[in-house]
């Protein structure tokens, strides 16, 4: 066949098997492809935007040129299927199950107990066979890279790393578990110690042998014509090409000037999905030669402009190894930038044409080579012939927002990168939210050529991202330096110079105004420090010439190898082997989960007659429906209903999960954005949600509109009935009383909880009058209760079920019924089974968010520090409906004095109505927020008293027998223990004198340590809740199936709940089963939630085993020496009853003031401390964890293993909370940040660099399931440590420039919040408009 000839045929293989469709669709994305028509679920829909790593697959293809097979991970979720054509898939299916054999990619990962709720799980396998596949010994930076494009939600990275490090050269020792770097160079754990360290067997990992991987597909590789033919595939809407010659793309761009080049879909993949941006032509240049080539000579390397990011960045980096360090400069620039330029799966497969061609403000190349003039080639087909020109980037090659010189039926060719002489230097700088995988705030590049051996500027070329609506480059500033001396004074004039020449409009869309106008001057700044301390070394400059307190100024923060130790109490050696109680456990789903096995709700196979249900969304704050038109939508083929507040009468139309003030479509009138509307029936998601874009609604807008606490206060916009208060004492007189008085303010932020699945439900009809729910909910009989009511059908006709939920964290809890409630009254009135999961966008908008906090406190205090009396006033922004929002507020209430004892305390409560999503439950449930208040207020009485905090904290303890505020009794309570053992285990003193003397030497570089303690009430604050249900079936054969009223969501429950029963029965683990959580199983459940999952649930399983045991007495007495298969057995032919049911009943609990004043509030407490250090960036705002440390009271843990994944997963989203994680909303409260590309938790890189954890020894609880404590969400509150370790980075800065080491500083502190607190001649220069002149882009709730 000759490369002339066309094939529209699409032809790869997927897990060795060949695929051929006669049909194909080049709108269809590889994952919807392996999904929907291979029936491969492990691959999951996490984002769509390439953003979270979930539908990581492994590409395999032929490089014809280098004879070589290639492996690339991708992200299934951007790549079309169209690109396919002559390539092989791996998915995380094709390399091992439980059925056959895992590979040690799975096993390693599930048996380190790095899988949780296990969503992620699968990308993070493909990530690392990919690696392992191009080579068979990776570096631990190798990891790093190859992580970066995945996210996790549940564990905090930490046992993922350490699973796979085993794979490294650094960690693959020949010494195994003895090696020194496995145990921290430690001898490992003494066996006459309480404590253990380990939780996993290195020793029981089966070894990777790379020559039993499956092979490429001989076909492909034998066969050249799937590289060689033309291919073109089209549907009714869209045609893609694949030329195989330049002549070819250049008569196609020639027809089609308006079609796209497509090479790695990362940008046009996201217009489509998010923007439905439709594209009629797409061409795929990936086989045309001139595109792909690679030339060095001896000015520079040209590169083709579909050769990817990820070979560019090996080529340059094998160069600058090879060639003298003065000819890379701009080479080290470039693979800099690279270093951060998104994840490793975007940059396989993303090409350097593709990013100048988008042109996008925020490019981290663009600068670069902008700055650098770099050449482009370029070519077009004009009167049959073909015409090259060349364009160089830099002032005039941008015309506009993502707009170029480049004609329309041009095409890039190349980039060349060129060489720089000794006189020459470059460097680059980018700031983001986050280091790894983020699109910048700004970046920078500046390019200085100096007139030869000298340090006089003979040209400089300053180019910004971030800036303006494109790339920018600061012309009139480089005429400037022109023929100046590179000193310090030309600094202060180029600052200035800067300050003018980039201005920024209050309103640019982006916001942050005066951080990015402080960065263009403090990156300057940096590549000054950078450049100048290179002419040092080279003798041009005096060693002198840059003081060494500002050197490290010009450092970058980089990813350091983890460090970590866990301690937890060793069991009894005479605790018998088959008992697991207390034994590090892997996770009773971990291998299905690693293999792709584990079915989540949408991997539920697609039914006969399937619908799929989207949503019509509201697009107005606050406003009146005066129209509602569907009749468009509803003409497409293949749609067969809307369903709108017309189709309930107004009773059933009213739902909510405590008061009934939320409507399953909104009636009449719309209370915030992304409120639901009404939804659309179609045949499949890509048609419904189409078609839901195609009904008309049309509004009449209502002020005020409410969106900031602020604003709520200034209008009176709260919920009935509040404020409420709760008194201890008499505060008045305390205050009036005190040596000091002091009155504060302290705000936070809300937290997108991010679970890795959205939500999802699937309703099938049973019968006329049954409706069977398959739901991602943390609260299925809420969700039975619910479609029943609008069902108007009796609870006993409905049945919910979760088997597993990919992450909730509580937002799961009340909002699940956002989606079960329409697609069960879908399936209802059509009859036919109906789905909906949402995607992360519409998930990020409908569903709300934790609570924004604001508080206002007086407090006072002795002279010493002792605190005698609070008044504080707490308002949380609810959103437009109450959901939970009443019980938050509560929480908060009684948590705001942490770990401290006042005696005279008035708290008030105040719930803010406003027109957002409903703000609902999110781990921690309040407590850390009103916790963040009690650490402000504790800081503030050791700053006004001059004493240590932790000397103040110690002062102010509650002690055993103390009352709270709310009348409860702390007996047991460890945390000066904690405190103690913690300061011991961070070495805290040590490190707080080489803190000070780290802060002494370094004028840019600041560090900050503290100590955080943490106290968290057990129990639902709602009485009724702390109640729980089990069910125990024994099967002839012995295996026994276990059900109880909770939800696996990754945390461990169902693990635990095996390991209670198979110790209560006396069996092994192995021969009990939990299949799923259902209401036709256990009735009347409560929520999977405020951390007594364990606690309650397994008391219910320990009753029904009470049970159990009670009647096999006489059996186990008949054969005393019998089995347990023998007295089961036994006992099904002697007619004994082998189910039992079990129930539990938190007791002694239920307090109010004055009707139940002698019970708790809580059950008890769970207690910890964390230590944390972190450095901060004062010229950037950028920050590193540098350590963590540690240690919870948390009883007798039943699994440490478990446990501690809780309490570093925690800690982690802790961190996200209080230092990254911003909700971004514009004035009238629309949502901005609905992705992981504006919304960014924690990466592998933000770990702490050293992370210790450390459980409390010999402190049994027995207010609990074999003495144990309740761990879920107690731990996050700690991960505010690093926020207030910034604060003191932040006061060491602002000391050294002679300001108040006091100043606001809200959480998040994020990168813009931490460099404008960082006071300094940079950002002085900056003129900042008062508020209230201007309208912002964006504002905090």
């Amino acid at each position: 066949m000759s490369g002339s000839q066309t094939s529209s045929v699409l032809v790869f293989f997927v897990n060795g098997k060949k695929v051929i469709d006669t049909n194909a669709d080049p709108e269809c994305t590889l994952l919807t492809y392996l999904r929907e028509k291979l029936r491969l679920c492990g691959t999951k829909l996490g984002c769509a935007e390439g953003g979270c790593g979930a539908c990581t697959v492994m590409i395999s293809r032929m490089d014809r040129k280098a004879k070589k097979i290639r492996h690339l991970a991708v992200n299934a979720c951007l790549t079309p299927v169209c690109a396919m054509h002559g390539c092989a898939v791996t998915t995380v299916e094709g390399i091992g199950s439980t059925r056959t054999k895992l590979h040690p990619v799975q096993e390693r990962l599930a048996k380190a107990h790095g899988s949780q709720c296990g969503f992620c799980t699968p990308g993070i396998v493909m990530s690392m066979y990919a690696l392992l596949r191009n080579s068979e010994q990776p570096s631990m930076r190798d990891l790093e890279v190859a992580f970066q494009g995945n996210l996790c939600r549940c564990t905090g990275y930490r046992p993922i790393l350490e699973g796979y490090k085993t794979f490294t050269k650094e960690f693959a020792c020949g010494m195994g578990d003895k090696c020194c770097k496995v145990n921290g160079n430690r001898c490992g754990s003494d066996s006459d110690s309480v404590t253990d360290d380990k939780l996993f067997e290195r020793s029981e990992f089966q070894p990777l042998v790379p020559s039993q991987e499956p092979i490429f597909p001989p076909e492909l590789q034998l066969n050249e014509d799937y590289d060689s033919e033309s291919v073109v595939f089209s549907s009714d809407r869209v045609s893609w090409y694949r030329p195989t010659s330049l002549e070819e793309l250049l008569k196609l761009k020639a027809k089609y000037p308006n079609a796209k080049l497509v090479v790695g879909n990362t940008e046009v993949g996201v217009e489509v999905k998010f923007k439905h941006f439709l594209y009629p032509h797409l061409i795929n240049p990936t086989q045309v030669r001139e595109l792909l080539e690679v030339e060095e000579t001896s000015g520079g390397i040209y590169f083709g402009a579909a050769v990817s990011l990820m070979e560019i960045d090996a080529i340059l980096r094998k160069r600058i190894e090879e060639l003298p360090e003065t000819e890379t400069r701009m080479f080290r620039c470039a693979v800099d930038m690279l270093h951060y330029f998104a994840g490793k799966q975007i940059r396989n497969v993303a090409c350097l044409g593709g990013n100048i061609m988008t042109g996008s403000p925020i490019s981290d190349m663009n600068p670069v080579l902008s700055a650098a003039g770099a050449r482009l080639d370029v070519a077009s087909f004009v009167d049959g012939k073909l015409q090259k020109r060349s364009v160089h980037m830099g002032t005039g090659f941008f015309t506009g927002y993502r707009r170029n010189v480049i004609e329309a039926q041009e095409v890039l060719l190349g980039i060349h990168f060129r060489k720089t002489t000794p006189d020459e230097h470059m460097v680059a700088f980018k700031q983001a939210r986050r280091r790894d995988d983020d699109i910048a705030i700004v970046n920078a590049a500046v390019y200085v050529r100096f007139e030869k051996n000298s340090n006089v500027v003979a040209e400089i070329s300053t180019a910004f991202g971030g800036m303006a609506p494109t790339t920018v480059l600061a012309p009139r500033t480089s005429e400037l330096m022109a023929g100046q001396e590179w000193n310090l004074q030309l600094v202060e004039r180029v600052a200035e110079s800067l300050c003018t020449e980039l201005p920024l409009a209050a309103s640019a869309p982006g916001g942050m105004i005066a951080y990015r106008r402080a960065l263009v001057v403090s990156l300057f700044f940096k590549a000054f420090l950078s450049i100048s301390q290179k002419l040092s070394k080279a003798g041009i400059l005096k060693s002198d010439a840059v003081p060494p307190e500002e050197r490290s100024g010009a450092d970058l923060f980089h990813t350091p190898v983890l460090k970590s130790s866990q301690l937890f109490e060793r069991v009894c050696s005479d605790q018998p082997n088959c008992d697991p109680i207390g034994r590090p456990q892997v996770h009773a789903a971990a291998l299905k989960q690693a293999t792709g096995e584990a079915i989540y709700t949408d991997d539920i196979p697609r039914m006969d007659g399937e619908l799929y249900l989207a949503f019509v969304l509201s697009t107005k704050p606050r406003a009146k429906i005066t129209k509602l038109d569907a009749s468009e939508a509803l003409a497409l083929e293949g749609v067969h209903r809307f369903f709108c507040y017309k189709d309930l009468t107004e009773h059933e139309n009213e739902v909510g999960p405590v008061f009934h003030d939320e409507h399953v479509f909104a009636a009449g009138e719309v209370h915030c954005y992304g409120q639901i509307v009404g939804a659309i029936a179609a045949d499949n998601k890509t048609l419904a949600q189409r078609a839901a874009r195609m009904v008309k609604v049309e509004y009449e807008d209502i002020s005020p509109v409410i969106v900031t606490i602020e604003q709520a206060i200034e209008h009176g916009s709260y919920f009935p009935d509040y404020p409420r208060f709760v008194t201890k004492g008499n505060v008045e007189e305390a205050l009036a009383q005190a040596d000091h008085t002091f009155e504060g303010t302290c705000r936070m932020g809300g937290q997108e909880h991010f679970y890795l699945e959205t939500h999802a439900a699937v309703a099938v009809p049973r019968d006329c009058d049954e409706l069977e729910l398959f739901c991602s909910t943390q609260h299925p009989s809420e969700v039975q209760k619910l479609v029943a009511h609008v069902t108007t059908l009796p609870s006993h006709r409905v049945v919910c079920r979760a088997k597993r939920l990919g992450g909730g964290f509580g937002g799961k809890e009340s909002r699940g019924i956002t989606v079960a409630l329409p697609v069960a009254l879908a399936a209802y009135r059509l009859g036919r089974p109906v789905r909906c999961m949402l995607d992360r966008d519409e998930d990020m908008l409908i569903t709300g968010t934790r609570h924004p906090f604001l508080f206002k406190y007086k407090v006072g205090f002795t002279k010493e520090g002792l605190i005698t009396a609070c008044d504080i006033e707490c308002y949380n922004n609810a959103g437009w409906s109450m959901d939970l929002s009443f019980s938050v507020l509560e929480r908060a209430m009684y948590h705001f004095e942490n770990c401290y004892r006042i005696p005279n305390v008035r708290v008030g409560g105040w719930c803010c109505k406003t027109n957002l999503p409903s703000n609902t439950a999110f781990r921690g449930f309040g407590g850390p927020q009103g916790m963040y208040a009690g650490e402000h207020i504790i800081r503030d009485v050791a700053r006004i008293v001059g004493r240590d905090v932790v000397d103040i904290m110690r002062l102010n303890f509650y002690k055993t027998g103390d009352r709270t505020h709310y009348n409860q009794e702390l007996e047991h309570f460890p945390i000066e223990r904690c405190l103690n053992d913690c300061i011991a285990q961070s070495r805290y003193h040590e490190k707080r004198s080489e803190i000070a003397r780290f802060n002494k030497e370094n004028r840019w570089r600041k560090r900050g340590m503290t100590v955080i303690p943490t106290k968290y009430g057990i129990a639902f604050g709602v009485m009724h809740l702390n109640q729980a249900g089990a069910l125990i079936n024994v099967y002839a054969d012995g295996s026994v199936l276990l059900s109880h009223g909770g939800v696996e969501i990754g945390q461990g429950l169902n693990t635990k709940m095996i390991q209670c029963a198979a110790r209560a029965l006396g069996i092994p683990p192995e021969l009990i089963h939990i299949s799923e959580t259902a209401t036709d199983k256990v009735p009347n459940t409560s929520p999977t939630a405020a951390s007594v999952g364990s606690d309650i649930n397994g008391m219910a399983v320990l009753n029904a085993c009470e049970k159990l045991n009670k009647r096999l007495v006489p059996v186990k007495e008949a054969l005393p020496n019998g089995t347990w298969k023998e007295w089961i057995n036994k006992a099904y032919f002697d007619r004994i009853s082998l189910s039992a049911t079990g129930f539990y009943a938190m007791p002694g609990i239920g307090y109010h003031p004055e009707t139940n004043p002698n019970a708790r509030t809580y059950s008890y407490y769970t207690n910890g401390v964390g230590i944390t250090v972190v450095e901060v960036d004062c010229l950037t705002g950028d920050h590193q964890v540098l350590s963590t440390d540690i240690v919870m009271d948390i009883g007798s843990s039943m699994n440490p293993a478990i446990d501690i994944g809780q309490i570093e997963g925690a800690f982690m989203q802790g961190y996200g909370l209080f230092t990254l994680e911003e909700l971004m909303y514009s004035p009238q409260g629309m949502l901005y940040s609905r992705g992981p590309g504006m919304y960014k938790l924690p990466g592998f890189a933000d770990i702490p660099g050293e992370f210790n954890v450390s459980l409390l020894t010999g402190a049994p609880n027995p207010r609990a399931v074999y003495s144990s404590k309740a761990v879920g969400e107690p731990p996050l509150f700690i991960g505010s440590s690093a926020f207030f370790a910034i604060r003191e980075a932040i006061a060491a800065a602002r000391e050294d420039q002679g300001l108040s080491g006091h100043y606001p500083l809200e959480a998040p502190a994020t990168s813009a919040r931490i460099r404008m607190a960082c006071q300094d001649r940079f950002t002085n220069l900056l003129e900042i408009p008062e508020p209230g002149t201007f309208t912002p882009w964006n504002i905090v709730p």
